[in-house]
């Protein structure tokens, strides 16, 4: 990395700046804390002598969380159901102050929910409650006009897609408001899954993780093979109309695509404890880097960085700014 101290200081500093428009699903992290002390005599499982219960914002309204916590101002937009976890959603997002007008609720939908049971740091179990299909036409509609809206009100420096395969995010929502965005010029990045892989065309970053990109483009591939990755890649990038190609390789770190080179940036030993939300820390700086001007290498590394170090706790949680501007400097900046 070709960056010095001060101007990686100024570049974080800039994030206060910017207005990022998230779309996509929302949902509800429950956390149900215990202890495994014995194995029940009904059946051949661990019972969880519960201690605690916790409920965060999860999905695209983690992004939001990293967003507000890196200082830039998020404006979410989803569907949630109106039901006792739609409100617990809306009175989660009050307390970190996040403004709800961006949010359209839906009789037609079960607000999603995940529930984790956790002892000794450790998942014992995870029980889904939720609703994948998608979007009825006159709410998918509702839904597109209240997302230009927003778009018309404010100065939007950059658009995530975070898409959950929940059913918010439509092939008709996705052309529409990339267009919008290409004509008036905001970078587009999304962090894909399979329903919609390949709806995703003239975005600026495409931020799938291994196992995605090979799926969803049918290959046969073995991690380790950078060069035979970075082949694939260009292919994918011209069919597609993708700027930059940004692959998440978990242990091998991450791969950086920008259509004519390519960047490896090995991952950064850590303690891992939790991988839970690293996608969504990696989209929300890589979000934050692509604004500020970065050259991909940059992107990539910090959005690497930054997805290690959310690892390290046992629950969903944001990134530090503070945390990770002092490890970036460390790591990559020039006395």
């Amino acid at each position: 990395m070709i960056v010095n101290k001060i101007e990686l200081e100024k570049t974080f500093e800039s994030f206060a700046d910017y207005n990022v428009l998230i779309i996509g699903d929302v949902m509800v992290d429950a956390y149900v804390w215990g202890k495994v002390e014995r194995i029940s005599p009904e059946a051949p499982v661990p019972i969880v002598s519960c201690a605690n219960r916790e409920s965060r914002l999860g999905g695209a309204a983690n992004v939001a969380l990293n967003i507000k916590s890196m200082g830039a101002n998020p404006i979410l937009c989803s569907v949630i159901g109106k039901d006792e976890k739609g409100k617990e959603f809306l009175e989660l997002l009050t307390e970190i102050q996040e403004e709800q007008y961006g949010i359209v609720s839906s009789d037609h939908r079960r607000t999603t929910v995940k529930t984790r049971f956790i002892s000794d740091n450790q998942h014992i179990i995870r029980v889904d409650e939720e609703d994948t299909h998608e979007l009825a036409d006159e709410i998918e509609i509702e839904f597109i006009d209240h997302i230009k809206s927003l778009i018309d009100k404010h100065e939007i420096h950059a658009v995530v897609f975070e898409d959950y395969d929940k059913g918010v995010i439509t092939k008709k929502l996705i052309e529409e408001i990339t267009d919008i965005a290409n004509s008036k010029n905001i970078p587009i990045l999304v962090d894909p899954k399979k329903r919609h892989y390949s709806d995703y065309k003239n975005v600026t970053l495409f931020k799938p993780n291994f196992k995605e990109f090979v799926e969803g483009s049918n290959l046969q591939l073995e991690k380790g093979d950078i060069e035979g990755l970075f082949a694939e890649a260009k292919k994918f990038q011209n069919e597609m109309g993708i700027h930059k190609l940004l692959i998440t390789l978990s242990e091998l770190g991450v791969f950086i695509s920008n259509e004519n080179t390519y960047e490896h940036i090995p991952a950064v030993v850590r303690e891992i404890a939790d991988v839970s939300g690293a996608g969504d820390t990696v989209i929300s700086v890589a979000t934050l880097c692509l604004a500020a001007g970065m050259e991909a290498k940059d992107i990539a590394a910090i959005s690497n960085l930054a997805g290690g170090i959310v690892c390290e706790i046992p629950v969903v949680v944001p990134i530090e700014k503070d945390q990770l501007l002092k490890e970036s400097v460390k790591l990559f900046a020039e006395a």
